[in-house]
């Protein structure tokens, strides 16, 4: 049990710290992964038939970080993509919710495919690419030997 417990807090810490150090495209990244990590958390509590509780739980998670992506979603900016992403991440979390109440493994795959699909696609477009800042001009100057 007290290993269990120094797990979950080095674990809060790795997070803690990745979060601080993140710049807004790897938090949407973390976000990703925490999906995953939810769903195949509860996807093992259900297949080995233990701790229901714990397997709700995890899905309910993986549906908070879900509620949290459909949120940020620029819909003006964005458009229809973040329209599509918006319909995506309902259908994710309906099938979650399907999931869980027939204690149906392929529902929560399903989730787990979409999301790395997404993920994957959110990590080739890397983040925002600064504009370089032009070097000032350098001043030339002549040397002359001798005189």
């Amino acid at each position: 049990m007290a290993l269990n417990y120094a797990v979950d807090q080095y674990r809060q810490v790795k997070v803690q710290t990745g979060v601080q150090a993140a710049d807004p495209h790897r938090l949407v990244g973390m976000l990703f992964e925490g999906v995953i990590e939810k769903v195949l958390g509860a996807r093992l509590r259900m297949v080995q038939g233990v701790s229901p509780a714990e397997k709700g739980q995890l899905i309910s998670s993986a549906l908070a970080i879900l509620d949290a992506l459909r949120a940020s979603l620029d819909k003006e900016q964005g458009g229809q993509l973040a329209e599509n992403l918006d319909a995506l991440y309902e259908y994710m979390g309906m099938r979650l919710l399907e999931g869980n109440l027939r204690n149906d493994p392929a529902a929560l795959d399903e989730v787990v495919v979409l999301v790395k699909n997404i993920a994957e696609a959110w990590a080739s477009i890397g983040p925002a690419v600064a504009t370089p800042v032009a070097e000032p001009e350098r001043s030339r100057v002549s040397l002359s030997v001798g005189a």
